[in-house]
Order: C-alpha cells, then sequence, then structure tokens
C-alpha cells in the first residue's frame, strides 16, 4: 500500500504545479477548489489521493483548497457495430451487440477538470 501513497503523492505535487500557473496566470491570490477527473482504470486510489493532497498543497496557493474527485466510466466503442457505451473492468464488451472487438475510449483519464480561484 505504501508504494500507492507514494504514486498519488508524486501525481498530487504534479497537480499542485499545474494549479499554481493556472493560478498565476489569473493573478488569484488563493485557489478554493480543485476538480479532478480519476478514470476506473487509470490506477489512481481517490481516497489515497485526497490524503496526499493534504501534504502536496501545504505552502502553496491552493493551501486551503477543497479537492473534488469524479470518477468516470470505462467507455468502448464497438469495432462490429459502432456502438459507444459503458463497460467493466473485466469485461470489455459492447453493451448494443455483445461483441468483444472493442476499443477503449474512456476510463484511463486523470484530468485536472477545474480550479476555483479567489483574486485580489
Amino acid at each position: 500500500m505504501r508504494h500507492l501513497a507514494v504514486h498519488e503523492l508524486s501525481i498530487c505535487q504534479a497537480l499542485m504545479t499545474q494549479v499554481e500557473s493556472v493560478a498565476a496566470q489569473h493573478q488569484a491570490t488563493k485557489v478554493i477548489s480543485i476538480t479532478v477527473q480519476i478514470g476506473v482504470l487509470s490506477g489512481v486510489v481517490p481516497d489515497l489521493l485526497a490524503q496526499a493532497f493534504t501534504i502536496a498543497r501545504a505552502g502553496t496557493v491552493a493551501e486551503q483548497a477543497e479537492l473534488i474527485t469524479e470518477t468516470l466510466p470505462i467507455k468502448v466503442r464497438c469495432r462490429q457495430c459502432g456502438a459507444e457505451t459503458e463497460a467493466s473492468a473485466n469485461r470489455l464488451l459492447c453493451g448494443v451487440c455483445g461483441d468483444w472487438q472493442t476499443q477503449l475510449i474512456s476510463g484511463e483519464e486523470l484530468l485536472l477538470a477545474s480550479v476555483e480561484l479567489e483574486g485580489v
């Protein structure tokens, strides 16, 4: 479990670099909230990310910011019928025709979705 916490901490440190850049571009004095979208297959554990966030935000413009995580579902595109449907991690089948020949189109993301800022 320790390596996961280190993994999430390094992700949070990279996230804080992005957030501080956004805050500087907009001349913000404070970050109110940060919304991150996490795909089910991303390998990021939301609870561990939240714990790491409290460490990574210390001493930054986001020191008091709230971290909001949104889970993104797994979506596949069927190579047979062309449908785009949700799927489960161990069953990437087309939700329309049931075919197994699918392409993963969503579920591995880790995205900085939004940053709520406070100005001068």
